[in-house]
């Protein structure tokens, strides 16, 4: 076996190890105690691991601060206040600046927000990539999987700019999707100016965090969702009625949807938009 291992180039322990299944309850409790950890996160997300490891155990959960960190890490949460840089050496050269500090926002397609959230589900949990526009607040694409990877995000990118044309700038926090070399391509492809958060500044990207937070809040943490299939359906109902049923106080209780397309004149085939004054 020795000599076997050697003339393979394996290690000896990978011979005899077999990978067992995560037993069924083990992985219920997880899915649980990931689901209360979001919903934590969601609604005060400036703590911790500690702080939400002292909550779980006061919600009957008996865990500790490693496991609550690793299950934060897992599903790509961390809570927003100051941290020190432990990015790798080349991560610097992947950030792009902020672009939207002070800037006034005067037409739709002038900035959108890109992010990632986790979603719970009856059993297991998924992803959701979603886009705002920062004029209308109108949800532009959104893209939902079992991954945090970046294909998703490609795929949310391109179906919001395939229906609402491309964007001036696209801001983001700097998460590995958003360093990812095929996402800076596709940008640049599309003419799209990226912006990211600024090192440790979370309310730099609030405009989806804030979306984010009433989805949870409306919709989530008030169903137990048995597939991905029905998640998807509650989603894009969720989405269609923001979009146009629900007024916004910041929009003079107007609709995502009447504000976004009231900007716009539409030329004789319906395709082009050209922005007017607002």
């Amino acid at each position: 076996m020795r000599r076997q291992c050697e003339l393979l180039g394996i290690t000896r322990s990978t011979v005899y190890y077999e990978r067992k299944q995560p037993d069924e309850e083990v992985q219920k409790l997880k899915e649980a105690i990931m689901a209360r950890i979001d919903y934590w996160h969601t609604a005060l997300p400036c703590m911790g691991s500690r702080k939400i490891a002292k909550k779980l155990c006061d919600d009957g959960y008996v865990v500790g601060r490693k496991l609550v960190r690793t299950y934060m890490r897992e599903m790509g949460i961390h809570a927003v206040y100051p941290k020190p840089n432990l990015s790798k050496c080349n991560f610097k050269e992947a950030i792009v600046p902020y672009l939207l500090r002070n800037k006034p926002i005067l037409f739709p397609n002038q900035a959108w927000s890109i992010d990632i959230t986790y979603i719970k589900m009856q059993r297991g949990h998924m992803y959701l990539t979603a886009i705002i526009d920062w004029f209308s607040r109108k949800i532009m694409g959104w893209e939902l999987s079992d991954t945090l990877e970046t294909a998703p995000v490609l795929d949310a990118v391109r179906t919001a700019v395939e229906r609402f044309g491309a964007p001036a700038i696209l801001n983001s926090d700097q998460g590995s999707q958003f360093t990812d070399k095929d996402y800076k391509l596709l940008l640049k492809s599309l003419k799209i100016r990226q912006s990211m958060d600024g090192k440790s500044r979370w309310a730099d990207n609030i405009m989806i965090e804030r979306w984010f937070r009433s989805l949870k809040t409306e919709l989530i943490y008030v169903n137990e969702f048995r597939s991905p299939r029905e998640l998807r359906r509650a989603i894009r109902q969720y989405i269609g009625d923001y979009n146009t049923l629900r007024p916004h106080q910041a929009l003079g209780y107007e609709t995502p949807e009447v504000v976004y397309n009231g900007c716009f004149a539409l030329n004789s085939a319906g395709l082009d938009r050209t922005p007017l004054a607002c």
